[in-house]
């Protein structure tokens, strides 16, 4: 972040213990408003149990919390593209079925991972993911990480986190992944507008590396309703920002940003208002 430009006062993605957070909702929601955020979203993977906490806690620390969900959707090849629903209504009876079913898929995929990594050799610390009420793969992968009788195969192999042990193993097309079904990203839109909530796609550059592919996939979802597009994102660089900001604008979508806050203990998403805004105005609509 340029150091001549204030902090952004808003973060509206970030993650609790119910998915794949390191810290209860309260406590999120506690130390975005000591870092200075005004307008935030807690935003857990697949589900809105932590809303209800988040919300008693926005109040207590006056910070303005919008209800909202981060939804896992498959696009063609992409296997795990993700869309934010902003304003559900989180007690929505449809909305928490449908989410019910995604995270039990999820379930599913995690557990026949696991029975992959076993095949392929791997001991496994079930404690890692096997209790969880939406385990994920950085779970299934501290399970690898922390058994001790993985040690020599990790160092072998040069495997020293997450972030080496996911390329060879856990992302699509990797000998232990299993691919997710459902939903599409047109049906988690349509979702999030069931529930009251608008759509934006998170951060994409984190899933796509070519620019033009990610305008046309950009204009497929802007055709299924999509409503905006997180421009701002911690790992975006300036040209990507400016980018998907103008590409925004011209199209009539919201631009909004996060620094996808997983814990102060994550290698990379471990604090709040760490995107830079390059000087633009982001768009939040209605999320504001």
């Amino acid at each position: 972040m340029p150091t001549n430009e204030p902090a952004p006062t808003f973060d509206i993605q970030a993650h609790s213990t119910c998915s794949d957070g390191s810290l209860p909702p309260a406590e999120v929601v506690r130390l975005a408003a000591a870092a200075g955020v005004e307008l935030f979203a807690l935003s857990d993977h697949d589900t809105v149990a932590g809303v209800p906490e988040a919300l008693a806690a926005a109040r207590q620390h006056g910070l303005t919390l919008v209800s909202a969900a981060e939804l896992s959707a498959v696009h063609g090849e992409h296997e795990d593209l993700h869309i934010l629903g902003y304003g559900i209504a989180h007690d929505d009876p449809a909305l928490l079925a449908a989410l019910e079913d995604f995270r039990a898929d999820r379930t599913r995929r995690i557990h026949a991972m696991a029975d992959r990594l076993r095949e392929l050799g791997f001991a496994l610390d079930e404690t890692q993911y096997a209790s969880r009420a939406a385990p994920g793969r950085p779970h299934l992968a501290d399970a690898v990480l922390t058994h001790p009788a993985n040690a020599g195969r990790l160092e072998a192999e040069g495997i020293d986190g997450r972030d080496a042990l996911f390329p060879g193993y856990l992302v699509p097309g990797a000998v232990a992944y299993v691919p997710r079904s459902r939903p599409t990203v047109a049906g988690a839109i349509e979702l999030i507008h069931a529930a009251g909530g608008v759509a934006v796609w998170a951060h994409p550059f984190w899933d796509l590396d070519d620019p033009a592919e990610t305008l046309r996939t950009l204009n497929t979802f802007a055709a299924a309703g999509l409503d905006g597009v997180e421009a701002f994102y911690a790992t975006h660089s300036e040209e990507q920002t400016r980018l998907l900001h103008g590409a925004a604008r011209e199209r009539g979508l919201l631009a909004t940003g996060s620094t996808d806050f997983h814990g102060p203990g994550h290698a990379r998403f471990n604090r709040f208002s760490g995107f830079s805004l390059h000087g633009l105005e982001p768009i939040l609509g209605p999320i504001a």
